[in-house]
């Protein structure tokens, strides 16, 4: 190596030191103040980067966005039952078990008629991949997403969220009043017609009996007299 390249060398190097340096110096000297926090829907949100951009989590947050894809909610006093976000969702994170009823118990705040009882209705966040599918297809929009992002925990267990309020006695009450209900209804339904000649289905075991219908023979035609 000559002598031309090995002061070049040197050279090369007093110069990404001096570059490094001067960036080093650069954020220092500006990191002496702290980024004050924009929402991030305002339009000069991406105008003051310099400063001191960390937060002391989770004593401070930073502003996020409001329709953003979070941890679920379910109103349940809105909720009618309808099954549908339970079919909707990809990863089946939705658990219901409903109970109906005779008549009509409520109303929910858009005034639709509840007519289901939730005996059950789980949402199970360690499986939900926050699509939003299933508030997109409730159509009281009872199921929605909060602002809440940060729901980590040492036992996975407590990702399981109920959002039933009935108790283990009023469910029962409610399945023996349906049971009751639909018992009344079928003893007052009216009895099929029978035909003259058919025994009633009582007689067979409630099965109707199959009679397979004769044709009648063909006419045979005479001999012919071979004397």
């Amino acid at each position: 190596m000559g002598s031309a390249s090995y002061f070049q060398s040197i050279g090369t190097a007093l110069h990404t030191l001096r570059v490094g340096l001067g960036l080093t110096w650069k954020h220092l000297l500006q990191s002496r103040h702290r980024v004050r926090q924009h929402n991030i829907a305002a339009p000069d949100y991406f105008a003051d980067q310099h400063g001191i951009t960390t937060v002391a989590f989770p004593h401070e947050r930073i502003p996020v966005p409001d329709n953003g894809r979070y941890k679920l909610h379910n109103e349940i006093d809105d909720c009618i039952v309808c099954d549908k976000c339970v079919k909707v969702c990809p990863v089946n994170c939705i658990t219901i078990e409903p109970i109906r009823s005779a008549e009509e118990f409520g109303k929910t705040s858009d005034g639709t008629p509840r007519r289901i009882y939730a005996a059950r209705f789980d949402i199970d966040m360690g499986k939900c991949c926050f699509c939003g599918l299933c508030t997109t297809v409730c159509p009281t929009e009872c199921l929605t997403m909060t602002s809440e992002y940060d729901f980590s925990t040492y036992d996975i267990r407590t990702h399981l969220i109920p959002f039933a309020n009935m108790s283990p006695a009023e469910i029962a009450d409610r399945k023996a009043a349906w049971e009751s209900h639909q018992a009344a209804k079928q003893a007052s339904a009216p009895s099929p017609p029978t035909t003259a000649g058919t025994p009633p289905p009582a007689a067979t075991g409630g099965k109707p009996v199959f009679r397979p219908k004769l044709k009648p023979a063909p006419p045979q035609s005479p001999k012919p007299d071979t004397e």
